[in-house]
């Protein structure tokens, strides 16, 4: 109804003619009758009013075909019907329904034309179809026709044979899927021969394959399982990577590194090794001190293995503490070496990948790879430090459970010297200073070493209080690096190498121990075998080293003379360790003094047992300051301790005398008596038993100190037969001069040990104290040579001789050959002497200037004893000397004779005037208050006056006033 009222409103109205013939016979409208039509035709035609007729028409007629007009029209009644409204409104709707009516009979019309055509050609399509029919049913035939002459005949054969292809990729994908189910067997014998690579691959294959017929119901399963399979293959890959933590094996870490790129988890495998070495260090020590542990106790009881570490390692006995240190550090080293190695394998792989990409995948999948590579290098580098920590803190954890304070020193050294290499190893190893292990080995050396040096001292006094001073026959070229606690000097500049090793050669002394025993060996293994391999060859054999020493002494050297002191040292080269035995030239022995007193004795050094013994002490503590640097200058100053006690032992013995201040000869240097001081109250406990109360201080101070040592009973230093122990003082004041040589030859090496800032202590070690041991000699051998000359008997002869005679005499007095005959036989108890113990040059010089240096002494004393002399009489005092020392000069070769020009300055003071001998007084001052009176009263007498002499007593007085 729409569509009707929007044509009839766009079209203007036509005749009912045209409209019918323009009515399409399609349109479903109903035609007017022609009752209808004529009365239509009878009404009169106004377009606008019937227009506004349709127009009146109410929009519901158009909404809708299924519009029910009756019960609308119906329901639109008045409740109250009224018939001439009814009629009046049903007027109204026929004009409009006759309205709408003209207009689409209008409408008809004008469409006829188009009805007309549209029905030709509905007709000819009605044609079309019909021939259509024919050419379908035709075409039917013929294809009845191919169906049954072509299509079950050749094209079943094309079907059939697509089916066989069919087949054919169904039996091929079952064999692979049964490959696939038998896949599980190789799986395993690949794990078994550990190609884990290979059975990565293979497995990653299987997985791919079942990916591709995950179609079928029975791949499902298959996957399944070949994930569990690889699980189990990455755990066992897991278990193959712990092994190359105690054993590196280059080929099978290959593999397992091949299997995790596989995986593609490099950094993860990396993650897992380091874990894995942490693990291993722990399981390692655990494993060999719970060993030890469960082997001392005699048991295998379990309650161990619940232990913790540091409590297990409590329980190591003194006796299993150093074979289980060594283990212990063996096993360590074979774990850091597997880390080693694996730093050098991927350094090496690392080299080998370095190829540049050619592509954009391959430039994405090589910086993956850098990035992996890089990740690998940080995390080896980092977990060097960390390895090398968890090894310190094991090796502290077992140091420090056992109290060594009581160690044997050997067992205490060798304990060093472990840790020593392990320390070396870990520098090697990161370049760590090993802090946490030097401050260990600090604590435990500190503590062992105090309660050592303590024992020491005191076994030092007790030799030293035992001794009888006699010599110990060594032989000539001894040195003290043939000891075997000097061995490790020759080997200081190979540390790898223990104290009783030689380095073999210096290119394997050159090398790390990493280098050394990169394939084969442990730097550890040589502790097993620290026994001496050879003997020490020091000792002389009856005083001689050979019969042709034995015979050239007897032969060719004269029984009055010996080596120089210069002559007689052979030291071996430090640098080579040779130590060459040098022979004596014939005019050389020729050519000796008399006043050598060597006899038959080979030059060899003089020394005791207990020499000997505080020389081994220094290489022991050495040895302990060459392993355990910190504590060098504890060490060096304990060294010093043994030598101060020494010294002052010796000088306590023999050379301790209230007579050397009035002796006047200045025997004891200021120096000599200011290192003696400070010996004795640094050193010295001169309280006779310790006292019960006092502070603690004062306690721990007595403990530092040393009882005052003193002489064995057996050495007697009054027989005149002897010479007053000359024997003995030789062997004690030599000795100590041959330890002081051997002190001065380590200097360069404590030099180099000893902290800077402690470098002063030791240089004035050297300058104040060792330097001081020669100077021992005299005041000990002047004892000997004022006892060896009677010279009260001298006094006596000189006072009996008149010196005022008148006549100029030519015979000299019997005093001088009373004392010329006392030192012949002084002389022949030298001899005598020597006979037991050589007397080297320096001694009999010293013993000779000091005999001689009282003898004319004592002749002053003499002539100062003088109450009358006339210028006859001093003429025989010159004679008198003279004689004296002509003949002096006969037994001795020492030149010039000592004090000559004391002797023969006072005697020509006989012939001073007074104002000469003002000026004599004041210039020398050597001689004594006595001696200058006796020349101002004897000399002058009555040549001067009273007040003159008054004045020259009063210049002497005044020197003598500074002395008093």
């Amino acid at each position: 109804m729409q569509k009707i009222k929007s044509l009839m409103t766009r079209q203007g109205p036509k005749s009912p003619q045209e409209s019918l013939s323009d009515l399409s016979p399609v349109e479903n409208v109903r035609i007017p009758s022609k009752e209808e039509l004529r009365e239509m035709r009878e009404q009169p035609i106004d377009p606008q009013a019937e227009q506004e007729i349709i127009n009146s028409i109410e929009d519901v007629y158009f909404s809708s075909d299924s519009f029910d007009i009756v019960k609308y029209e119906l329901e639109k009644l008045p409740p109250v019907l009224n018939l001439q409204e009814i009629e009046e409104y049903r007027d109204k709707l026929k004009k409009q329904q006759a309205a709408v009516s003209k207009k689409v009979a209008d409408l008809i019309l004008e469409k006829q034309p188009s009805y007309v055509k549209e029905l030709d050609r509905v007709t000819s399509l009605q044609a079309n179809l019909q021939l259509g029919a024919v050419i379908c049913t035709n075409a039917r035939r013929q294809l009845g026709f191919a169906k049954q002459d072509f299509t079950q005949a050749s094209l079943g054969l094309l079907a059939n044979q697509r089916k066989r292809q069919l087949l054919t990729g169904l039996l091929k994908s079952l064999r692979t899927i049964k490959t696939l189910q038998r896949t599980d067997v190789r799986l395993s014998e690949m794990l078994e021969e550990e190609d884990y690579p290979g059975a990565i691959q293979l497995c990653l294959e299987c997985q791919k394959a079942a990916s591709t017929f995950k179609h079928y119901s029975c791949i499902s399963e298959l996957n399944s399982k070949l994930q569990d399979t690889l699980e189990q293959i990455e755990e066992q890959l897991d278990v193959a990577l712990s092994k190359t933590c105690k054993s590196f094996d280059m080929s099978h870490y290959t593999k397992v590194q091949q299997a995790y790129t596989l995986l593609g988890k490099t950094q993860t495998a990396m993650d897992q090794l380091h874990m894995h070495f942490t693990q291993a260090i722990h399981n390692t020590v655990f494993q060999v001190v719970l060993g030890y542990v469960e082997l001392c106790a005699g048991n295998a009881d379990t309650k161990f293995q619940k232990m913790q570490y540091k409590d297990l390692c409590t329980h190591i006995t003194p006796d299993s503490y150093i074979p289980c240190l060594s283990d212990l550090c063996k096993a360590l080293w074979e774990v850091m070496l597997s880390y080693h190695r694996t730093m050098e394998w991927h350094e090496e792989h690392d080299n080998e990948e370095t190829v540049p990409a050619s592509d954009g995948s391959s430039t994405v999948g090589m910086e993956e790879s850098n990035f992996d590579r890089s990740y690998v290098k940080k995390k080896l580098e980092h977990g060097l430090t960390r390895i090398w920590q968890d090894v310190q803190l094991k090796a502290k954890a077992y140091l420090l459970g056992t109290d060594m304070s009581n160690f044997k020193y050997d067992d205490f050294i060798f304990v060093l010297d472990i840790i020593s290499r392990l320390m070396q190893v870990g520098e090697e190893f990161c370049g760590s200073k090993s802090e946490v292990l030097q401050e260990s080995i600090k604590k435990q050396s500190v503590n062992y070493f105090k309660n050592y040096h303590r024992t020491r001292l005191e076994e030092l006094r007790m030799f030293l209080e035992n001794e009888t001073w006699e010599l110990c026959p060594v032989k000539s070229n001894f040195s003290i690096v043939q000891l075997h606690e000097f061995k490790f000097m020759g080997q200081s500049r190979s540390p790898s190498v223990s104290p009783s090793k030689h380095a073999s050669t210096t290119s394997t002394a050159a090398m790390s121990l990493f280098e050394q025993y990169h394939n084969v060996g442990n730097p550890f293994e040589m502790q097993t075998d620290c026994k001496d391999d050879e003997t020490e060859d020091v000792l002389a054999s009856n005083g001689y080293e050979s019969d042709e020493l034995e015979k050239c002494a007897y032969q060719d050297y004269d029984s009055d003379s010996d080596v120089p002191e210069e002559l007689k040292r052979d030291y071996v080269d430090e640098q080579t360790g040779d130590a060459p035995v040098k022979s004596v030239s014939r005019d050389t022995l020729r050519s000796r003094k008399k006043s050598d007193y060597s006899l038959n004795k080979v030059n060899a050094p003089i020394l005791t047992n207990t020499t000997l013994n505080v020389i081994r002490l220094v290489g022991k503590y050495m040895q302990m300051m060459n392993i355990l640097k910190p504590i060098a200058f504890d060490v060096i100053h304990c060294m010093s301790q043994l030598f101060d006690y020494y010294l002052y032992a010796v000088y306590t013995f023999f050379g301790r005398n209230d007579m050397y201040e009035s002796s006047g000869l200045g025997l004891i240097s200021s120096r000599l008596r200011t290192t003696l001081n400070r010996i004795q109250e640094g050193l010295i406990d001169l309280e006779a038993a310790p006292e019960t109360t006092g502070s603690h201080v004062a306690v721990e101070e007595r403990k530092e100190k040393v009882p005052s040592p003193h002489l064995s009973q057996l050495v007697v230093l009054t027989a005149s037969g002897t010479l007053y122990g000359l024997a003995e003082r030789v062997v004690a004041t030599e000795s100590l001069v041959f330890l002081a040589e051997q002190f001065e030859c380590l200097q360069p090496h404590l030099d180099t040990m000893i902290p800077a800032a402690k470098k002063p202590f030791l240089q004035q070690f050297y300058s104040q104290t060792v330097s001081t041991t020669s100077e021992l000699r005299k005041p000990i051998y002047w004892i000997v040579a004022a006892k060896a000359i009677d010279y009260e008997q001298m006094l006596l002869l000189m006072a009996g001789v008149k010196w005022d005679i008148k006549e100029i005499m030519s015979q000299h007095n019997i005093y001088v050959d009373v004392l010329l005959k006392e030192f012949e036989q002084f002389n022949k108890r030298l001899g005598d002497v020597s006979r037991q113990v050589r007397i080297p040059l320096s001694v009999s010089n010293v013993l000779w200037e000091h005999c001689i240096r009282l003898a004319n002494r004592t002749l002053v004393e003499g002539y100062a004893n003088v109450k009358k002399c006339s210028n006859e009489g001093r003429a025989l005092m010159q004679l008198d000397f003279q004689q004296f020392l002509m003949k002096l000069e006969k037994l001795t070769d020492i030149r010039p004779i000592p004090d000559k020009e004391f002797v023969e300055t006072y005697i020509k003071a006989y012939y001073l005037t007074e104002n000469d001998m003002e000026q004599f007084i004041k210039n020398h001052r050597e001689y004594s208050t006595k001696q200058l009176t006796n020349l101002v009263s004897v000399c002058l007498g009555s040549h001067i006056n009273k007040k003159a002499r008054q004045k020259l007593l009063a210049a002497i007085d005044d020197i003598d006033r500074p002395k008093r």
